[in-house]
């Protein structure tokens, strides 16, 4: 009697565990898969409590045909008793041997790259992130979205 309670509970907990403790997450399309300079996706993320800690993520989808191994990009992020910064961000996109990270979807490969961890914000409000690709080709073909994921830990 008490050895299938454990098994449930044990199941439950699991589940509940499990369970993905996101934020906040958008995905923003780029234009004809052309990310131009001039482009940066912003995102505003109300933070309702500033005593927690948060892991910050970039998304990035590409295609099979994105002519790079990595991307850099500039995290810019501005919001309350925080000053206007920009993080310049290497993600590598595929091993030594050209094989891609990331899950795929047929010729779609998608990335969240770690960008910030335990990151405690200053206070509670609406925080902007932008994302800002920083590759010299311009525009950057074969990226099909960016995005923000914010998880509080």
């Amino acid at each position: 009697m008490i050895r299938p309670l454990l098994y449930a509970f044990g199941i439950i907990s699991c589940l509940v565990s499990c369970t993905n403790s996101a934020v906040y997450e958008k995905n923003q399309p780029i234009p004809d898969r052309a990310w131009s300079y001039e482009k940066t996706p912003q995102f505003d993320v109300h933070i309702a409590d500033s005593k927690a800690r948060y892991n910050i993520y970039i998304n990035l989808r590409h295609s099979n045909e994105y002519s790079f191994s990595n991307i850099f990009v500039l995290l810019h992020e501005k919001g309350a008793k925080l000053a206007d910064t920009a993080y310049r961000k290497e993600i590598p996109l595929a091993q030594l041997d050209g094989r891609w990270f990331g899950n795929s979807a047929g010729s779609l490969y998608e990335v969240q790259y770690l960008a910030k961890e335990n990151f405690v914000f200053p206070d509670t409000g609406v925080y902007t992130f932008a994302v800002e690709q920083n590759m010299r080709e311009n525009p950057l073909k074969d990226i099909v979205d960016v995005g923000i994921k914010v998880v509080k830990q």
